[in-house]
This record gives structure tokens, sequence and C-alpha cells, in this order.
């Protein structure tokens, strides 16, 4: 009975390991095959894959997957690719028509995402996206993007449906915000140079749980000038526990 009972435990470790959710760096690179002497057009991006959880990892995966095909596109539509080699082969391939195009222009396109695990517990999977593309003008784009997962299920989790109440939540970041950035209470969020629209303060995009707590993050032109780059706001679990539906 007892060895009965140690072969039971045994096999229910093993089969909680086999159910764990893991993630696998995943890089790719492709470079333009025209000619050019320097700056030479190329894209690389490095991801976290998951793995070993097949239904959880489908949905993860695909998720940031659709995410970098809204970061990594030229025109007006996304590209139609279906994987990364896919992705970064058309993004090539918009520079070499252009290039033969217009032949005596240079275009120094270039692209570098990575992705990071960066918050991972029992109820949360934060995944950060650290993106740069530049396909001409005066500087590149660059930004940070959230996705937040039940890492049970694999399911995205919007933002807003972190929040008990959102509006709440919202007056206290204000508060913060205001109190960091040093905008008087009676004046408008604007008042110092920021550029809300609306002149009215409201949640970022992108929204990070930290190991220190939880970042407001807007990255430049959400709430600022390029040329002042991006705002943060890092808010304490205890200070924002009690807003959370997500913890």
């Amino acid at each position: 009975m007892k060895h009965f009972i140690l072969f039971s435990v045994l096999l229910f470790s093993v089969a909680r390991c086999s159910n764990e959710l893991v993630f696998e760096e995943q890089s790719f690179q492709k470079k333009t095959t025209l000619p050019c002497k320097e700056n030479c057009p190329q894209i690389t991006v490095k991801i976290p894959v998951a793995k070993d959880v097949p239904v959880v990892a489908d949905s993860i995966n695909k998720k940031v997957f659709s995410v970098l095909k809204e970061i990594i596109y030229f025109g007006e539509k996304p590209y139609t690719s279906t994987n990364y080699n896919g992705l970064l082969a058309s993004f090539i391939d918009s520079y070499e028509k252009l290039q033969k195009e217009f032949p005596k222009d240079t275009f120094g396109w270039e692209g570098k995402i990575e992705g990071s695990v960066k918050y991972q517990s029992d109820s949360i999977l934060n995944i950060e996206i650290k993106h740069y593309t530049f396909t001409g003008g005066a500087h590149g784009y660059e930004g940070l993007r959230s996705l937040i997962f039940n890492p049970e299920t694999g399911k995205y989790i919007p933002n807003n449906q972190l929040f008990k109440n959102k509006n709440a939540f919202m007056a206290f970041a204000e508060k913060k915000f205001r109190s960091k950035y040093k905008i008087p209470e009676n004046k408008s969020i604007n008042a110092t140079g920021l550029m809300f629209e609306d002149e009215k303060f409201y949640l970022p995009q992108n929204i990070f749980y930290t190991d220190k707590g939880l970042l407001l993050y807007y990255n430049s032109y959400e709430a600022a000038s390029y040329a002042d780059g991006p705002k943060e706001l890092l808010l304490s679990y205890k200070e924002v526990n009690e807003y959370l539906a997500v913890k």
C-alpha cells in the first residue's frame, strides 16, 4: 500500500510538471538582398514562445503574433503573413519594392523587436514587447507593448478587465500622476505641456505588472510629444490592491 501511495505521488508530480507552461526564446532575422554600403535594411525579432501546454500556449502565441503584425508593417494594412519568417520577409520586400521604384533614394529601414516575460504568477502572465521600427522620416518609432494573460487558460486580459471600478482607479491614478509631474490640481492636465486628448486624463494603452508594483506606461505621442518621451507612473500593490480585479 505504501508503495502504491508513493507511486501515485510521483505520478501526480510528473503529470503536474508536464502541464507547466514554459517559454522558449526564438529569434528571427531578415536582411535585404539588394546591394547597400551602410545601414543595410534588416529586421530582427526575439520573442518568447509558450510551449508544453498546447491549448494555452497556442492562445498566447497567437495573440503575441497578432500584436507583432500590428507593429511590423508598411502601408495602409498589416501584412497577411501567418508566421514570423513570412512577416519579416514581407517587411523587407516592402523596402525592396520601394528601392526599386526610387533607386536614387536611400532608405535605411530597420526593425528590432524583443519580447520577454515581464511578470508571471499563478494568476497573471505579463509579456512585454519592446519595439523599434524605422521606415524613413526624421526618426523611427519605438515603444513598449504589454500583453496580460490568464496563465491557466491562455486568455488575453484587456485593460478594462483589470479593475473592479475603472473610473475609481483612474481618479486615484490621476492624483498620483499630477503629484509626480507637478501638475496643479486646479489646472488642466496639460497645463505643464502634456498632450492628453481633450485635456482629460486617461489610463495608458499599456499597463504592466512588475515585481515592484503596477506600472502605467504612456508611449511617446500618447500623452506627450516625441521630444518629451514616454511618461510612466509606478504604483505599489499596497496602494492599488483595492482597485484590482486581477491580482
